[in-house]
């Protein structure tokens, strides 16, 4: 029975075996002095991807997790170390030279989404869109991968969202803006837009003028626990 529960996962965000072995070595190792930690860091991680994945609040956590204090203390731990940001930088950097690209990319492209957000604290209009909410802006390689987020409100246009996602790829160090980078590479040399459907009159499809190529490192952001 005990090998049995090893192969099935309770949920589709537990981790495998093989993705624990590949991301317990990045997680902060036993303190040298103090009592010894009790709390399974496999289990904590099971939590956070259990309710990213559901969009639940932190008080709303299943049993069968750690306490929710537990899981979100270890939250905003690993969100100090960065640790999120430098599993996905590894991640894409060993993604990308396995498929046989350098592991920094040269170019990318940056979209975004409106999308309606009724529980937000600020919001906004997209007239475009015709929708309250919140509009996120995404920077991806030139093959999808994701390297940067930056959430605004609604009413940001695209091309003041794409505007704050370069500055913030030209200014190294983590906090440095709203934007969160999240791939440890130098800024692309050329950055485009896909063409929008919604405006066939604005040239939205050309590239965007050079930015200076400058190292970035991951930033992150927490929030504090809700119940939704």
């Amino acid at each position: 029975m005990a090998e049995i529960e090893k192969k099935t996962k309770r949920y589709p965000t537990d981790l495998t075996d093989e993705e624990w072995a590949r991301i317990e070595p990045f997680l902060p190792g036993a303190a040298k002095s103090g009592r010894p930690a009790r709390t399974d860091l496999r289990e904590v991680l099971n939590a956070i991807r259990y309710l990213a994945r559901s969009g639940g609040g932190w008080r709303m956590l299943p049993k069968d997790f750690p306490p929710w204090p537990t899981v979100y203390w270890w939250f905003r731990r690993f969100v100090r170390r960065f640790l999120f940001q430098t599993i996905h930088d590894v991640a894409l950097m060993l993604d990308r030279e396995r498929v046989g690209r350098e592991a920094s990319p040269t170019g990318g492209v940056i979209d975004s989404q409106s999308v309606k957000a009724p529980e937000a604290k600020t919001r906004g209009y997209d007239a475009g869109k015709k929708i309250v909410g919140r509009k996120r802006h995404i920077a991806v390689d030139t093959d999808g991968r994701p390297l940067m987020v930056n959430l605004t409100t609604a009413d940001i246009s695209d091309s003041a969202g794409a505007q704050m996602i370069l500055d913030s790829v030209r200014k190294p160090g983590p906090g440095s803006s709203t934007c969160s980078p999240i791939a440890p590479t130098t800024a692309p040399s050329s950055w485009t837009r896909p063409p929008s459907s919604t405006s066939p009159s604005k040239s939205s499809n050309g590239p965007i003028p050079r930015r200076a190529s400058k190292s970035f490192h991951a930033a992150g952001s927490s929030s504090a626990p809700s119940d939704g």
